[in-house]
């Protein structure tokens, strides 16, 4: 696990975003800032102040233990930036050796467990020579805030085992969901009577139109009108625009065209550059693409389920293909014409022959 810069991401975050004038806060951070009167700040060498809202009793945080917490920033104008209480999202990293002022390395080992904080920390220390765009809501003198709830404290081994105990849980339910979802396919294909051919790769096929024309060759663009629909049925994506107004389908702003891109090259879902190899320019075909082809477990929006097989309609509309560079035919080699071998002078006065050619077979 690494140590992230939490405040530093957010503040990206921010920029990207805009800032939301926000002032509210869910219950359970009104109670996390609320638990105690803040009338005992503390200075530390480095500018920081703090304040300790809530106090457990319990070891302190040490160096290397990973730490699970919420917490809310905000300016001193109370107008909150982030809210992880709200956002059902807490922050886990390992407690290291601080590297700025806005890591709070140097905070996390003044807390124990379930304790809360108030950290204020100098605007101007996070921007000054210019590292980073000042926004207009950090003005000079102000300071960036953070209401800090530590949920949970573990050393290292304790978070590594968790972890793992997690990630085997994932393959498992990832194992019974793979499961399920061959099983589903195979019970589509069993009910709609339909004749797939199957690749290695567990892609099905068939060939609704057939063409004569050549097939597309992995680096060639092509051009493809498409319907791509759930098993159950759900349509979630087209090129055609009578396909998408039948199916309840809104896509504003598309153009509705046949999309193109480079085949083979990894541009389109694995399943697309497979089966589009198999098509010859002008076929039409039906995809049944399971998961592992498409978006596996992480599904893709709001109708595409994790582990989804996905049924295509597909036109393969034009090839442009790669234009090749021609070679021409290779010249022979040229060959020098053989010299005729010098000969020394002799240390006796002797009758010289004449020396052959040397041949060239």
């Amino acid at each position: 696990m690494r140590s992230q810069n939490v405040i530093i991401a957010l503040l990206m975050l921010l920029s990207v975003q805009g800032f939301a004038q926000s002032k509210k806060k869910s219950a359970k951070a009104k109670k996390t800032e609320a638990a105690q009167p803040k009338n005992n700040a503390v200075t530390l060498p480095n500018g920081v102040s703090y304040e300790i809202l809530t106090k457990n009793p319990g070891e302190r945080i040490k160096m290397k233990d990973v730490i699970t917490f919420n917490f809310i920033q905000k300016t001193d104008k109370d107008s909150v930036l982030f809210n992880s209480f709200d956002a059902g999202r807490p922050v886990t990293l390992a407690v290291d050796s601080s590297r700025n002022i806005s890591d709070l390395m140097y905070f996390f080992p003044l807390m124990a467990e379930k304790d809360s904080a108030l950290v204020k920390i100098p605007a101007d220390s996070l921007f000054k020579d210019g590292q980073m765009e000042r926004p207009a809501f950090f003005p000079v003198g102000s300071s960036l805030q953070f209401v800090i709830k530590v949920e949970k404290v573990q050393s290292m081994e304790q978070a590594m085992a968790e972890r793992q105990k997690m990630l085997d849980a994932q393959a498992k339910t990832a194992d019974s969901l793979k499961v399920n979802e061959l099983g589903g396919l195979d019970a589509f294909i069993s009910k709609n009577q339909l004749k797939m051919t199957s690749t290695p790769s567990g892609l099905r096929y068939a060939i609704l139109r057939p063409s004569a024309k050549a097939l597309p060759a992995a680096g060639d663009t092509v051009f493809v009108n498409y319907v791509g629909r759930t098993l159950s049925g759900k349509l979630f994506d087209s090129s055609i625009e009578a396909e998408a107004k039948k199916g309840g389908l809104e896509q504003p702003g598309r153009d509705y065209e046949p999309i193109s891109f480079v085949v083979g090259e990894g541009e389109v879902i694995p399943g697309w550059d497979e089966g589009l190899l198999l098509l010859n320019e002008g076929a039409k075909a039906r995809f049944l693409i399971p998961s592992s082809l498409a978006y596996g477990p992480r599904g893709a929006g709001q109708d595409i389920a994790p582990f989804s097989t996905l049924d295509f309609e597909v036109e393969l509309v034009k090839v442009n293909r790669v234009k090749k560079a021609v070679q021409g035919p290779k010249k022979a080699p040229a060959v020098a014409k053989p010299s005729k071998p010098k000969l020394k002078a002799p240390i006796k006065k002797a009758p010289v022959k004449k020396a052959s050619a040397v041949s060239n077979k």
